[in-house]
């Protein structure tokens, strides 16, 4: 059992009888003596999403989950359930829609390095990688000499993703993505 000092992001945690992956964690550290270092972590619920938060002082005592991470590819939908291959056993895993809900948007067929997180042998939800290339399906048209201005304008993705580009970029482009923010970075 780790001390909450001691627990890092992407470790597994059981609190209240549900397991809980680490996002975030905020340090804070009192300035009056004798007060104790707080970290507040931001948990995402497993399975089936879901945040919460909680704080705790440096010698709290914490549950361990032993999680496992398997590399995979996205091979398809089937109603609500999408199915994942091991990259290295070819098994595959089924995960409800419920559980990836925040990922799906960034789903591609044949999508590979991505980790499928594994309770005891039951996937719970899977990581993408940080970034992603997707090419632009529908946008305005650009505009000549837009590269000088900061401004963006919507693009649409084949996935139905929609967000926020230069306004220099056409229909048909390739460009990355961080899928922890949802934000374009740069042309691919």
């Amino acid at each position: 059992m780790p001390k909450a000092a001691d627990v890092k992001r992407g470790n597994l945690i059981e609190l209240n009888g549900q397991y809980m992956l680490v996002q975030q964690i905020d340090v804070k550290s009192p300035t009056a003596r004798g007060a104790q270092t707080l970290y507040r972590m931001r948990f995402s619920k497993l399975p089936g999403g879901g945040k919460y938060e909680e704080t705790f002082t440096g010698d709290d005592m914490l549950k361990d989950a032993q999680l496992e991470r398997r590399k995979c590819s996205y091979l398809y939908k089937e109603g609500d359930l999408y199915t994942f291959m091991d990259s290295e056993d070819y098994s595959q895993y089924m995960i409800n829609a419920d559980a990836i809900e925040d990922q799906l948007p960034f789903l591609m067929d044949g999508m590979e390095n991505i980790m499928a997180l594994l309770v005891e042998g039951k996937v719970m939800t899977i990581e993408l990688p940080g970034t992603i290339v997707m090419e632009i399906i529908e946008t305005v048209p650009g505009m000549k000499a837009a590269s000088a201005t900061g401004r963006t304008k919507p693009a649409r993705f084949a996935t139905g993703l929609e967000l926020q580009v230069p306004e220099f970029l056409e229909a048909g482009e390739k460009v990355k993505i961080n899928t922890e923010t949802g934000k374009y970075l740069s042309r691919a």
